[in-house]
């Protein structure tokens, strides 16, 4: 899987950062998840190679208007870029009605069905390759994580049970293969239940606004990548006297540290934190204050930048 950052600014946009989305992008294929989507998420995605066309369903983490306050404009390109396919929007029940009140009042007709789906009732959500389920956080509004499980990674042919169930050789085996559902004497054979995956399931948990990353202990444990805001530093955090639902980045390193992370991912920054080391407080920072808690490889997010996730388990920037 890949991640791009469309958004990496807490509350409010910078010259350099928007607020909060980012795409996870499947292994195989063009087909994307966005998580969040703060104002000017579609604008970011002009600047990437990521489709409206190819976007399988939206996430939306908590109520705050930095992580959603793009999504109706987003909705209406979508429909204006010739999008027919069906979509899906996993996010708080509160928004539901601003959804589709945003639309109606704007006169925003969309040739696609839309299906906004409250996370509350959220169980799990599948595509064919990725499982989405749901972790509670602690915020000033309920808040969640968004964990991406691969669904039989690599697939290959079940053959024991192709045989054993007397299904013969040839074309079907092929479209099974492809993950393609057939038919055989008027039996639905599903794909995904003739397939075997070839490696391990890779673990990708976004995360929204948390003060208490502890709450991710039995989701994130050996996770293969973790994403979770940092909004502010220590000493920052003790300046201002209170966190307002926010982390530090020590705070995060050293969970991840305990619950053996892979890779950490630091975003929602703190719009004070400046690119300029000359100037204070400084992106750094973040930076070393992490470093000073997790040995895993840290990475703080940049908008724009796709990141791909190696066979070898290290999330790196994609060329």
């Amino acid at each position: 899987m890949d991640l791009q950052f469309l958004g990496t600014s807490a509350g409010v946009p910078t010259r350099m950062r928007n607020v909060s989305a980012t795409a996870v992008i499947e292994p195989i294929g063009n087909r994307w998840y966005l998580v969040d989507c703060g104002e000017g998420t579609q604008h970011q995605l002009l600047r990437t190679s990521l489709s409206m066309r190819d976007l399988r369903a939206i996430f939306i983490t908590h109520v705050h208007g930095d992580h959603c306050f793009g999504l109706p404009g987003l909705l209406a390109s979508a429909a204006m870029s010739g999008r027919t396919a069906p979509l899906d929007v996993i996010l708080p029940d509160a928004l539901c009605d601003w959804v589709r009140l945003s639309l109606a009042a704007s006169d925003s007709f969309l040739p696609f069905e839309l299906s906004l789906l409250p996370v509350e009732g959220l169980t799990d959500w599948d595509s064919e390759t990725l499982r989405v389920s749901t972790v509670q956080l602690s915020h000033r509004v309920p808040s969640v994580g968004y964990v991406f499980t691969e669904l039989n990674p690599e697939p290959r042919l079940d053959v024991a049970r192709l045989d054993a169930e007397g299904i013969p050789r040839g074309p079907l085996w092929g479209d099974l293969a492809k993950g393609l559902s057939v038919d055989l004497g008027g039996q639905r054979l599903e794909a995904r239940d003739y397939l075997l995956a070839s490696r391990p399931s890779r673990r990708v948990i976004v995360c929204g606004d948390n003060d208490n990353p502890t709450l991710l202990a039995d989701v994130a444990q050996g996770a293969d990548v973790l994403v979770h805001e940092a909004t502010f530093t220590q000493p920052i955090l003790e300046r201002n006297g209170n966190s307002f639902g926010h982390s530090t980045a020590a705070a995060v390193a050293q969970f991840a540290e305990r619950a053996k992370v892979r890779n950490l991912v630091l975003t929602h920054f703190s719009a004070r934190y400046q690119n300029d080391p000359r100037r204070s407080p400084c992106i750094d920072d973040v930076r070393d204050e992490a470093l000073a808690h997790y040995t895993g490889q840290l990475t703080l997010a940049q908008d724009l930048q796709r990141y791909h996730l190696g066979r070898d388990g290290c999330l790196l920037p994609a060329s």
